[in-house]
């Protein structure tokens, strides 16, 4: 399994960032990983999946997010043959 942490920093909360990170990894048939609004006004992402392909197309989503944010930067970290972690993608 792969694992993609990611921290977005710009305008992503308020504007339905998190459900449009939910929907492009339910569309992208992402296994497990959870997002979440951080205090610090940035949201964050672990994904995983058996391939990073699919965690890259992930990636690319969240670069543009939905129409009303304005993503600045995406701090990415990759792990590889990790266990699983979560059961299913989930917002929190």
């Amino acid at each position: 399994m792969t694992r993609l942490h990611a921290i977005v920093h710009g305008r992503v909360q308020g504007v339905g960032y998190r459900y449009f990170a939910h929907h492009a990894a339910t569309r992208l048939s992402i296994p497990g990983g959870v997002v979440r609004n951080r205090a610090d006004g940035t949201v964050e992402i672990e994904a995983e999946a058996p391939d990073r392909s699919t965690l890259e197309g992930l990636l690319r989503e969240l670069n543009t997010g939905p129409t009303a944010a304005e993503v600045e930067t995406v701090e990415t970290n990759w792990e590889e043959n990790v266990a699983p972690r979560y059961a299913s993608f989930r917002v929190a």
